[in-house]
């Protein structure tokens, strides 16, 4: 019998690797065995598809079958392998064309009956395909519209696994299903509009609204301290609706992370908007930092990429859960480490912390009284530790809404004017960072802040005592130069004065100095 063969693709992390899948029929007892470091799902595999291919009326011989994962040094799970494990195996039975099938990349599960499931990670696996040259790629029928997304690629939805027989030369008896052929048109449909309510519903709050823009503008962490229901939540929410739109590259890059977390709906098409997590204050690590047992799975970190990450009731996450985000602050990426391997996942989100001033959350505004132990308050905010606030950009307080400014016939700003505003500055930064890899100021190295585009001694001066008494570190010493930068960029002008820099400064102390 002729060795059976095509391709799958193997995710590590968002990083995927093309598998060749090899399979002989020799003679001898029955058997079905599978090498090449498959995981507990993907070793399941092999009942799957002698079922699938018996209902199919292609069954597998009763021969010692063989199918080989290469290269085997790779870790591979899920059951994404089932298609192109089948494909391999019915083409060394001879019952399709093994030349015809060799060529093309197959995803997708078996159910029992043949039929052929969606499966997670289909827009990275063929996004890896199509950059490897594979551009003949076989999904099933609801993950077709997905795959359709990546430019280049011929993709061919197909229902069950009689119908992948067929296409390849083989016969069936199982009736054909409704095959979703190349040059059909991909349920791309229309992505959706800004999102999280205007900020024309925020009520007061200049400081804070200001401090949004700003964040907006330069892509900076914001802390947001007061007490319940002066606005925070609001604020916070209200912030992906001002950042603009994502590139191309970014919103490839923000899709395939959703759609290996199973949160993609291909019916609108790329996601180009930036994405919005808040996780609950009782979420684990692996479901904010990602992981579990295997391969890692992203976690709303991940799913935040290029967008906000809101932690509503900080001082209340579990402080493993905080400290594993100082690495993603400061590098954009997720690095987990597993016995089976080590998952990258892009993690260059902004994060929004809220919290109380103390327990109670009365420690702050005219004429509340506040019921917390000093000690009490000293702990409750300790939870969000210094290595993590050194670095959150901007940290604002936000005082309670007075009756005046309730009443205030005043119209507040909308989302649309300040998104104008913050589209400009993005502009300008884009300009002037043309010639690097960073898209933002809260990208760019204090070593390049305080090289080629260092400020005049004058300018600093503030900043400098600062640093100079141990008031600053040297983290915060770049951050604050960001700010003032974007700063600049809301204002206009070539260069930051020295009252950017000390409202940078002031931005960046709020809390401090209310406390």
């Amino acid at each position: 019998m002729p060795l059976g063969r095509t391709q799958a693709v193997a995710l590590v992390g968002l990083e995927g690797h093309v598998i060749d899948v090899e399979a002989d029929i020799a003679p001898g007892l029955p058997a079905f065995v599978l090498v090449g470091l498959p995981d507990t799902s993907l070793a399941e595999s092999r009942d799957r598809v002698k079922a699938a291919a018996a209902n199919a009326g292609c069954p597998v011989p009763s021969h010692r079958v063989t199918v080989n994962l290469s290269p085997a040094s790779l870790p591979k799970h899920g059951s994404s392998f089932d298609l192109a494990i089948a494909v391999a195996v019915l083409g060394a039975a001879a019952l399709l064309d093994a030349e015809a099938s060799a060529a093309v990349v197959h995803l997708g599960e078996l159910g029992l009956d043949g039929r052929l499931r969606p499966v997670r990670g289909v827009l990275p696996a063929v996004l890896a395909a199509v950059r490897a040259g594979r551009t003949r790629i076989v999904v099933p029928s609801a993950n077709a519209a997905e795959a359709r997304l990546v430019p280049g690629a011929e993709v061919l939805g197909a229902v069950t696994l009689a119908d992948v027989v067929r296409v390849h030369g083989g016969q069936a008896r199982q009736p054909a299903g409704e095959l979703s052929v190349p040059g059909m048109p991909g349920a791309h449909g229309r992505a959706p509009g800004r999102a999280g309510g205007d900020l024309a519903d925020v009520v007061g709050q200049a400081d804070a609204r200001r401090a949004l823009e700003i964040a907006a503008a330069g892509g900076h962490h914001l802390l947001l301290l007061g007490p319940p229901g002066a606005g925070k939540t609001m604020l916070a929410s209200r912030l992906p609706g001002l950042l603009p739109d994502l590139e191309p590259d970014e919103a490839v890059e923000v899709t395939a992370i959703h759609s290996i977390s199973g949160t993609f709906d291909p019916a609108h098409g790329l996601l180009h908007r930036p994405p919005f997590q808040d996780p609950h204050h009782t979420a684990s690590t692996v479901s904010v930092v990602g992981g579990g047992s295997g391969l890692p799975r992203p976690g709303s970190a991940s799913r935040a990429h290029r967008g906000v990450l809101f932690l509503d009731e900080a001082p209340e996450f579990g402080s493993r859960v905080l400290e594993a985000l100082r690495q993603p602050l400061e590098s954009g990426e997720l690095v987990i480490a597993r016995a089976r391997g080590v998952a990258r996942f892009p993690a260059r989100f902004q994060l929004v912390l809220a919290a109380n001033p103390c327990p109670c959350g009365l420690s702050v505004g005219k004429g509340l009284e506040c019921r917390c132990a000093v000690a009490a308050r000293r702990r409750y905010l300790a939870r969000l530790s210094g290595p993590l606030l050194d670095r959150v950009d901007l940290q604002i307080q936000v005082l309670p809404v007075s009756r005046v400014q309730m009443v205030s016939g005043t119209a507040p700003e909308g989302t649309d004017v300040v998104a104008a505003r913050v589209a400009e500055a993005r502009a300008v930064q884009a300009s002037r960072w043309r010639e690097s890899r960073w898209r933002t100021n809260s990208e760019v190295p204090g070593s390049e802040l305080r090289g080629r585009w260092r400020l005049a001694p004058g300018t600093t001066r503030d900043l400098d005592r600062e640093l100079d008494v141990g008031a600053l570190t040297m983290r915060g010493y770049d951050r604050i130069l960001r700010i003032a930068w974007t700063l600049l960029d809301l204002r206009g002008g070539t260069t930051p004065d020295r009252d950017d820099v000390g409202l940078a400064l002031t931005l960046r102390q709020h809390t401090r100095q209310a406390a």
